[in-house]
């Protein structure tokens, strides 16, 4: 599958983010990408990576059933991110260029 949108969901509290999750990984054909991260002061995130219309469609889902276990914080879909973006989504692996080599 082509990453041609990321999509981030940042719930206070494990749970909602659990349930967030699931939720974003069965409404649509999206991957999660790395494991869930903790951000501090309970705040924790999950990235999915697919295409756009499908990245769209889990995050409304991931968020909105976040938002019946705990506190959504935020819920944001890059479309065609840089390839650079890569080094700061977590578990994301960075493209090294070759041709220096």
């Amino acid at each position: 599958m082509a990453k041609q949108a990321i999509g981030i969901l940042e719930t206070k509290g494990l749970i909602a983010l659990v349930q967030g999750t699931d939720a974003m990984l069965k409404a649509a054909n999206v991957e999660l990408t790395g494991p869930m991260k903790g951000v501090g002061s309970a705040l924790v995130s999950a990235v999915v990576t697919g295409d756009v219309a499908a990245v769209n469609a889990a995050i409304e889902a991931g968020a909105e059933t976040a938002g019946r276990y705990g506190e959504v914080v935020s819920a944001h879909v890059i479309a065609r991110p840089h390839d650079d973006t890569d080094i700061v989504v977590p578990g994301a692996k960075a493209k090294r260029s070759t041709a220096s080599k």
